[in-house]
């Protein structure tokens, strides 16, 4: 497995963080799809509720939400994720990835919905200074 970088969305301050998850927490996130609700101990916040925005895979394919399953799919696109379109261009086919979270993802976005004791810049440093 590889690693999984998360970004982290804070709608209260505006702001957005970066971390990666452990492999153990990633295995328990494999099978989680777009819009489930996930407990924050997975990427270091306890007391956190996070909700799951989106994804991308190792070579930038954007996860979808309405597409099922884990793997790749072309869709054709006139708007969206995965498609911004030109005024001379209103349709195109587009490679997305399902709505599922697998082994191929590389990159989460995570927006907080319930916040929990303690500060994210403080518990965030506390499990990089842990690593080095």
């Amino acid at each position: 497995m590889a690693e999984l970088q998360v970004v982290i969305a804070d709608p209260k301050e505006g702001k957005s963080y970066q971390t990666e998850v452990e492999k153990t927490h990633f295995a328990r996130l494999v099978g989680l799809r777009v819009g489930d609700e996930i407990d924050g101990i997975f990427v270091n916040l306890p007391g956190y509720k996070l909700v799951i925005m989106g994804g991308s895979d190792k070579d930038g394919v954007p996860m979808k939400k309405g597409i099922p399953g884990p793997g790749r799919k072309k869709i054709l696109g006139k708007s969206g994720i995965g498609f911004k379109p030109t005024p001379n261009r209103t349709k195109r086919k587009k490679m997305v990835r399902g709505n599922t979270i697998s082994q191929d993802i590389s990159q989460l976005n995570m927006k907080i919905i319930e916040y929990g004791p303690g500060k994210i810049p403080e518990l965030l440093e506390k499990e990089e200074g842990d690593n080095e």
